[in-house]
């Protein structure tokens, strides 16, 4: 299944767009699901896929319901504990969810449409409305950080102790929670990573909505990097409520002509890597099918505008196994096997004096050195890159190696590994 997440500036209609995606995709034959968490008009407020015409099926997103449902699970799973701590159960009709539980509540949805009978159903496109950009990047990042948190919290390895817990019971006098814990961290670890893996899939991509503008330029330069840094691809960039490029009237023609000097800048910053899609303003808020519907014309662009569904009729050209690559002037002894599955590159011969240095190449477009930090910390880099942060596990090659230097050129962070003598294979 194709999967499209569809963010951008806030305000920039990045919501009306993607159901006009969904709708236009659905229109050229494919099945297509769309995930929101805002009411579009002429669209069900179910929660389950409902089908909205021939080929299109939405659910809404109910955070609100979601965070309750959790927390009386969560509720009934600790009742041992409430019970000896003389806690008063909460009652769903008491309950008002707290920040961070709409993101929660996508993540949960995007699980289900990943796995179960919703990916059961046959839909070749899936198409989810995300929060505004920044909001956007840090949760699709959260995946895989809660499945860190979780690892270093709960160490799957502690669970050989588990035939100790009920003598360890008797001896304390206490129910101990510590197996449930477990079971519980287990199922959220596996659920995450469904959803990671469905952020990370090849055929995933993520498409921009943004009004054409200086504010939306610079947020757009901003937040490639941070895409960049969590390894995702951008497939294009939609420019929304364009506006017809010749009018008598000074005033509104002043304004098209803005908007085409900015249009004109994307072109040159993203093209080729994404295509551009430029949406027409159609004078007021879209309203109904029949408004999405004309979305999908071409804002009059003569720059090979294929539409709203442009590049959704098979699989989508999404990131590599990932997002980096390394590069070995020759092949070490035994790098393939520390380096299982990494895109090696050949830089040249080995040099015959001593080890070669490995290079861990991560592209980071639009970064600047003095917004950028590097450390390595175990067997992980933690970088950040201006508001971004992501924490890299190494590679097991790059485990046995020592950090010897790094450098940012031509948008790509290139960090310099030499082999630990202690640690590296040889032979011979």
């Amino acid at each position: 299944m194709r999967t499209v997440l569809v963010t951008g500036p806030g305000g920039a209609g990045r919501t009306t767009v993607a159901a006009a995606t969904a709708l236009a995709a659905a229109r050229r034959g494919q099945r297509t699901l769309l995930l929101t968490a805002d009411g579009i008009p002429g669209f069900p407020e179910d929660t389950e896929p409902t089908e909205v015409t021939d080929g299109l099926w939405s659910a809404r997103i109910d955070s609100g319901e979601h965070f309750r449902a959790e927390l009386l699970a969560l509720q009934d799973q600790a009742s041992v504990v409430l019970d000896l701590l003389g806690g008063n159960r909460l009652d769903g009709e008491e309950l008002t969810e707290l920040p961070g539980s709409t993101q929660l509540a996508l993540l949960h949805t995007l699980r289900r449409a990943a796995e179960g009978d919703w990916s059961r159903a046959g839909h070749d496109l899936l198409v989810v409305d995300l929060p505004p950009l920044r909001e956007a990047l840090a949760l699709l990042a959260l995946p895989e950080q809660l499945r860190r948190y979780l690892r270093r919290l709960l160490p799957p390895e502690r669970q050989a102790a588990r035939a100790l817990r009920p003598m360890l019971a008797q001896l304390a006098g206490v129910p101990m929670p510590a197996q449930w814990l477990y079971e519980a961290a287990a199922r959220r670890d596996a659920e995450l990573a469904a959803v990671q893996a469905l952020i990370e899939a090849r055929d995933t991509t993520v498409r921009l909505v943004a009004e054409p503008g200086p504010a939306a330029e610079d947020t757009l330069r901003t937040a490639r990097t941070g895409l960049a840094l969590h390894g995702l691809r951008v497939d294009a960039l939609t420019v929304n409520r364009v506006l017809p490029r010749h009018s008598g009237d000074p005033w509104f023609a002043g304004l098209a002509a803005q908007q085409e000097k900015t249009v004109d800048h994307w072109y040159e910053e993203w093209a080729p890597d994404a295509a551009l899609c430029e949406v027409p303003h159609l004078g007021r808020d879209p309203r109904g099918l029949d408004d999405l519907a004309r979305l999908d014309t071409p804002a009059g662009a003569p720059r090979g505008d294929d539409g709203l569904a442009g590049g959704l009729d098979g699989r989508g050209p999404g990131r590599a196994d990932a997002p980096w690559w390394i590069e070995s002037p020759g092949t070490p002894d035994g790098l393939d096997g520390l380096l299982p599955g990494a895109r090696i590159v050949t830089t040249g011969p080995p040099s015959g004096d001593g080890d070669p240095v490995l290079v861990w190449c991560l592209p980071l477009p639009g970064a600047a050195k003095k917004d950028l930090q590097l450390v390595r910390r175990g067997d992980e880099l933690l970088l950040t890159v201006g508001p971004f942060h992501r924490i890299v596990p190494l590679e097991s090659g790059l485990r046995r190696c020592t950090v010897s230097g790094a450098a940012l050129t031509d948008g790509v962070l290139r960090v310099r590994f030499t082999p630990d003598p202690g640690l590296w294979p040889r032979t011979g």
